[in-house]
């Protein structure tokens, strides 16, 4: 009896064509014949664009021609592009449009609205195409062939629709990273302020402690020199503070006593320098509270994508696995884990011609670097919090490994196992450390952020249904002890959950008593 085998595929007798794959139109070309395939090119501007239609060959259909960035000139515009297709019977076409910051997008959408398969084409590739054609001169006209030539070698590329929800979370996320820049060039200001006015004191305290979670800033606006704290003593500050509910310890406070003893003297404006570093102060509380605001927006978006799982892995929490999902986008967009290192960059660059080969150079330019910055920020993370990655990094820096070398490892791996739990629709398991546990820990930074309990209870069912059923039952354990406990006040959590453990199986006779059988016990 003859055995019959399967004919494997390989894939090195599968064809390519030289160039980006997003950015290919060989098959549509011959599809349709190059006289019948039309390339639209648009050089954008901030008020005003500028396009031409040609066909595959160069041919001029429509001269170059400028459209104002108005809901009636765009329209005018992909009108009479598709009157023009008709008529030259173009029956296939691609939109090319210059990269111009966020300038290009009303362009953009409005082609996407008229149904043409639009793409962008980056200024380094147009500006390659312009300099042997026009080296001395730069025009409008001269880029809008520029971008013509790019297209039609593949430089055109095509951009998946990534979704509101992935929008969002990309808008607010790159907006609280402008709040938190902003806010840590503030308090740059105020600690040199400070210094004028107490030299020294923003030193007893370290730098992500001088402006969260101590008493320093209590203290220095109560009493504003070092003369004050030594006049107010150990026992002053202590009632000040107790006064206004802040927790301390006395140790803190005879070293702060200790300091104001052997001050140096302040400067000679002292006065006009503290009253500007409590104005200050006031701006920077301001954009804790907007932060704070924009970090709930992110969970509430978070927990509308696989990525939320990312929170059963120690050392990722909302914020960074938020900014991952926002410049990622669907995970679905990446055949492998590798699509997601290749975009990030997270490889070397490397040099080879003939026998040399240098393939260990520094990392790779042209990347996405706002998604390389969220990769690292985990990886950041995951050094810092998790058992398994912070071992391979001090591995690596007793091999005396660079620390750049070492965080892009960590985030190349980081981005794999991404892949696995984003895509697999998995929790973290393995590598000899337990996972977290994904409900809990979002009600955990929904407590710490004073969520409306409504709306933490609405993300964890919208968490929920990303989650395996088999993970069901430990995920309840934390939130059935939860439930127990709060039994104060006019909305208790505990009822807010019954639906969401009713959801995860647990029997709630058993487990958490409703407040009617309450009452008629005590009865």
């Amino acid at each position: 009896m003859v055995t019959r085998t399967k004919k494997r595929n390989f894939a090195g007798s599968k064809k390519r064509f030289i160039g980006k794959p997003t950015g290919q139109i060989q098959e549509r070309v011959q599809a349709v014949g190059p006289e019948h395939f039309g390339i639209v090119a648009v050089d954008c501007a901030k008020r005003r664009s500028k396009w031409m239609l040609c066909n595959f060959y160069g041919k001029v259909l429509i001269e170059p021609t400028s459209v104002e960035h108005t809901t009636g000139g765009l329209r005018a515009m992909t009108q009479h592009v598709a009157e023009v297709c008709q008529a030259e019977e173009l029956t296939d076409a691609i939109v090319a449009v210059e990269m111009t910051g966020i300038y290009h997008k009303p362009v953009q959408r409005a082609f996407r609205k008229a149904r043409f398969d639009t793409r962008i084409v980056h200024p380094f590739a147009s500006n390659h195409y312009r300099r042997p054609l026009h080296p001395d001169e730069k025009t409008d006209d001269h880029d809008l062939e520029a971008i013509f030539h790019a297209a039609v070698k593949g430089y055109g590329l095509a951009t998946l629709p990534v979704g509101e929800v992935h929008e969002s979370l990309q808008a607010i996320t790159r907006h609280r990273h402008n709040l938190v820049k902003q806010r840590a060039r503030l308090m740059v200001q105020m600690r040199r302020l400070l210094h004028q006015t107490m030299p020294g004191f923003a030193d007893l305290f370290e730098d992500d402690k001088l402006f969260h979670k101590s008493i320093a800033l209590p203290i220095a606006l109560k009493f504003t020199s070092a003369k004050s704290i030594f006049q107010a003593g150990i026992d002053g500050i202590a009632s000040h503070l107790s006064e206004a509910k802040i927790r301390f310890q006395s140790r803190t406070i005879e070293r702060i006593v200790a300091w104001a003893g052997a001050a140096a003297e302040a400067s000679q404006l002292a006065a006009m320098y503290t009253r500007q570093w409590q104005q200050l102060n006031d701006v920077r509380r301001l954009f804790d509270e907007q932060i704070a605001a924009t970090e709930r927006e992110m969970a509430g978006f978070l927990v509308k994508t696989p990525y939320v799982l990312l929170l059963s892995v120690t050392g990722i929490n909302v914020v960074s696995a938020a900014r991952l999902a926002g410049e990622a986008g669907p995970i679905e967009h990446y055949a492998s884990a590798r699509a997601i290192n290749g975009r990030a960059g997270l490889y070397p660059s490397r040099y080879q011609s003939d026998e040399v080969d240098h393939a260990d150079g520094s990392l790779v330019r042209q990347c996405n670097r706002k998604l390389r910055g969220a990769a690292m920020m985990v990886a950041e993370n995951l050094i810092k919090c998790h058992p398994y990655y912070r071992g391979l990094s001090a591995l690596w820096m007793h091999e005396k490994v660079d620390p750049r070398d070492r965080r892009c490892r960590i985030a190349n791996r980081a981005m794999r196992m991404v892949y696995q739990l984003v895509g697999g629709r998995q929790l973290w398991r393995g590598k000899g450390v337990d996972r977290e546990y994904l409900l809990a820990k979002l009600q955990e930074f929904h407590r710490d952020h004073k969520t409306r309990i409504d709306l933490a209870i609405r993300d964890l069912h919208e968490a929920l249904a990303w989650l395996p059923k088999s993970a069901y039952a430990e995920e309840a354990k934390p939130l059935v002890e939860l439930a127990r406990k709060n039994r104060r006040g006019p909305q208790r959590i505990g009822d807010l959950m019954i639906p969401l453990l009713i959801r995860l199986g647990v029997p709630i006779e058993e487990k958490v008593q409703s407040p009617t059988s309450e009452a008629r016990s005590s009865d």
